[in-house]
């Protein structure tokens, strides 16, 4: 393909006036393949790039012989530290500018940290010429034993004291003289990001500036360390991610492979493919870390809270201090006068952890929520009781009015669709069809959040609508929203409206993570589309032999596409006024600003919702299955609820493989993933997806923005791990405080 129709951005086909829900406009581009993804691009000249890995956990590189591979058919380079070039580090930054999670260039050091590190890299004309090469790369160590162990003592911590989190009261009194206590511990494991699209990179350079196709959910970040690892101005490096195939937070920040991809194509000067394996997925490009979490509650007889604790830790790697956040929901989840929250990290021989779907909270809430189930049975209450007990008037934690909160409603609705009104509490007292039933439920919240964002829309003289930001649609349906926030906001069909992402050169925009892009974009695009009505406005006044002629911009409105008087009933299409004064386009540049860490905010702003799940056990056949989940979101005003459902289905049964199948292995000797591949870690499948009932409470939060909508891609996920344990133990007896669950444990109850 050529290089400028390469850049050019997808072109979407026209679409049916339908009401909501409506699908997405750029579903036919991928149903037919048109869409381009980063793999997907080939540039003329361009070579490819396979990296030699690490084949140990920890020590040195004693000796890296590389003559064999440079001789090899087609090999046009091996890259390693002595010969890549200068790759800087990321200066320290507060918030999500310039951040990754691995600090460390390629090739920084002759020390081996994580198996799998990537020590140099094989370029040529064809993968097959560079895969050879790179096995043909020699590479001696000296090997140390490698600390992987999966279990944490407080005492391993980095820091001596652990980072507090939240604090009010005095907890430990309140709970040493608490009249029902728990103290129970949770553990989570390693989990991987298993996206269908696996991390790319496709870079070129033309003497002067890089062009960098990325898998990547956040293109503007990705641009600001990628100018500063290649020490080049930032307007000299242009990302671009049309379509992602999912990345579930993998794909949030840059790794190590773009900044190979990068120096390669500079050294060499011709554009350079690197797509990262299924087993290098695994190894250096992130993942879950494992965790562990301590839960101490006291209440009152009749379930009253006095105290909370939670203290969490979870690993990291050798190098970057990635802390999991477990506590992020526990301050303002339930009401109780004494909480406490801590967080530590330890070290260990794995790569940097990343943010998976629903960072912190999701595993917190396996912890808490798993705690809350415990603590109802300890007491003898309802699970749902309990809860609805616990319900805080205010965000406890900031002492601040929620922005809207309907977690009350949450439970409600989902336990009259649920049926849970017919639940017997006794253990394995509930039968159907010959096999065990149980039921489960738990609460989940997410943070909603807006980060800064910049948007342009064009009212175009033919009548159609340009809007622009560089954020991205990592496969959840922005631009299907952003052309409806157009077409609502005009009063014109959604097919005259062309959306155009990620791409750094247009409006600086949000990443696709923390479910906040929605939320961010929304307020631009209306401020961007109010600045281009007064620029039309202007131009209208202006026009002899109009209705509008010699009136005030003031004094006119734009409805349904059309210019009119607000006092009369003239009405004349945007375009012709446009035509008429021989305008290409009126342009409006909105903007908004962020809220997170905004110290004047009069609001805590979360999203909130319950979750209820039925499994049924068969110990005769040892077989476990979730059979039903009925999940409720207050997630604020759906925009469109056909990808919100698909957002929160697919969620579920993420949850699902969280539950049951998914822990990444390493062996202890070598730091090998020994799972390393789709037959090994095993995720859930269309076999194991249940009966999925998904309502959404629909309450505008016009505090995050003027639509009222929050972010749903996260808190799909949170709360689905407990809901399932705290059914299997209804149905079996056995609690699971370790994550997945083993159906060998499930077989001594």
């Amino acid at each position: 393909m050529p290089l400028a129709a390469s850049l050019a951005p997808p072109v979407f086909p026209p679409q049916l006036d339908d009401a909501a829900p409506r699908p997405r406009i750029d579903g036919p581009l991928k149903v037919t393949g048109a869409a381009m993804y980063t793999s997907d691009f080939n540039l003329p000249g361009m070579l490819y790039a396979v990296p030699v890995c690490a084949t140990i956990a920890s020590g040195t590189i004693t000796s890296l012989d590389t003559a064999r591979a440079e001789r090899m058919p087609g090999v046009k380079a091996v890259y390693h530290r002595k010969n890549v070039g200068k790759l800087f580090r990321v200066a320290p930054v507060a918030g999500f500018s310039s951040y990754l999670d691995e600090r460390r260039p390629p090739f920084e050091d002759d020390t081996v940290r994580y198996y799998g590190q990537y020590v140099a890299a094989v370029v040529a004309l064809t993968y097959e010429q560079a895969v050879a090469g790179a096995r043909a790369v020699k590479v001696t160590y000296k090997s140390e034993k490698p600390d992987l162990r999966d279990h944490f003592d407080p005492a391993q911590m980095t820091d001596r004291e652990p980072k507090v989190d939240s604090h009010r009261g005095d907890p430990d009194a309140a709970f040493q003289t608490a009249a029902i206590t728990l103290d129970q511990t949770y553990s989570t494991p390693t989990e991987t990001h298993n996206p269908i699209e696996l991390h790319a990179s496709v870079a070129s350079w033309d003497g002067q500036s890089f062009t960098l196709y990325e898998t990547s959910q956040a293109v503007v970040n990705s641009r600001e360390v990628l100018s500063q690892v290649l020490g080049v101005p930032i307007e000299n490096v242009r990302v671009i991610s049309r379509f992602l195939g999912s990345g579930f937070g993998g794909k949030l920040w840059p790794w190590t492979h773009a900044m190979i991809a990068a120096a390669a194509a500079r050294n060499l000067n011709r554009p350079v493919k690197l797509v990262v394996s299924r087993e290098m997925m695994f190894q250096s490009v992130g993942h879950r870390p494992e965790t562990q979490q301590r839960i101490r509650l006291g209440a009152t007889p009749q379930g009253k809270l006095v105290a909370l604790m939670h203290d969490s830790i979870n690993h990291t790697s050798i190098l970057d201090d990635y802390a999991e956040g477990c506590s992020e929901a526990t301050g303002y989840s339930y009401s109780t006068s004494n909480l406490r929250a801590t967080s530590g990290i330890v070290r260990r021989n794995v790569g940097t952890p990343t943010s998976m779907r629903g960072p912190g909270a999701v595993p917190g809430l396996f912890a808490l929520e798993s705690a809350m189930d415990e603590l109802a049975i300890k007491l003898n209450l309802d699970p749902v009781a309990l809860r609805l007990a616990n319900e805080p008037e205010k965000d406890e934690g900031l002492n601040l009015p929620f922005s809207s909160r309907h977690f009350v409603e949450c439970l409600k609705t989902g336990a009259e669709r649920f049926g849970w009104a017919d639940r017997t509490p006794a253990v394995g007292s509930m039968k159907r069809d010959g096999v065990t039933l149980g039921w489960g439920v738990a609460g989940c919240s997410w943070i909603a959040v807006r980060m800064d964002t910049t948007a342009s829309v064009e009212l175009r003289d033919d009548g159609t609508v340009r809007v622009s930001t560089a954020t991205q649609d990592i496969g959840t349906g922005t631009y299907t929203v952003l052309a409806q926030t157009v077409s609502r906001t005009l009063g014109i069909p959604i097919g005259r409206v062309d959306v155009v992402l990620g791409d750094t050169s247009l409006p600086a925009g949000p990443m696709s993570g923390g479910s906040w892009a929605t939320a961010s974009v929304i307020p631009a695009v209306i401020d961007a589309v109010e600045q281009a009505k007064q620029i039309l406005f202007m131009a209208a006044a202006q026009t002899d032999g109009t209705p509008f002629s010699k009136q005030r911009p003031e004094a006119l409105a734009l409805a349904n596409g059309r210019v009119t008087l607000k006092s009369g009933s003239a009405a004349v299409p945007f375009e012709e006024v446009l035509q008429k004064n021989n305008l290409r386009a009126a342009v409006g540049q909105g903007k908004s600003a962020g809220t997170m860490g905004d110290p004047s905010l009069k609001f805590s702003t979360h999203s909130f919702g319950a979750q209820f799940a039925e499994v049924t056990w068969e110990p005769e056949i040892a077989r476990l299955r979730v059979s039903r989940v009925v999940t409720v979101i207050d997630g604020g005003h759906i925009l469109n609820p056909k990808p919100a459902r698909n957002q929160i289905e697919g969620a579920v049964v993420m949850g699902i493989g969280m539950a049951l199948f998914e822990e990444t292995k390493y062996d202890p000797r070598f730091g090998v993933p020994i799972n390393n591949n789709l037959a090994d870690y095993i995720v859930a499948t269309n076999a194991d997806s249940p009966q999925i009932d998904v309502t959404f409470l629909d309450y505008p939060d016009l505090v995050l923005n003027p639509l009222g909508a929050r972010g749903i891609g996260e808190i799909g996920l949170a709360g689905i791990a407990p809901a399932i344990t705290n059914a299997v133990y209804h149905a079996t007896g056995v609690r699971v405080r370790e994550l997945p669950v083993r159906i060998e444990d499930l077989l001594t109850a």
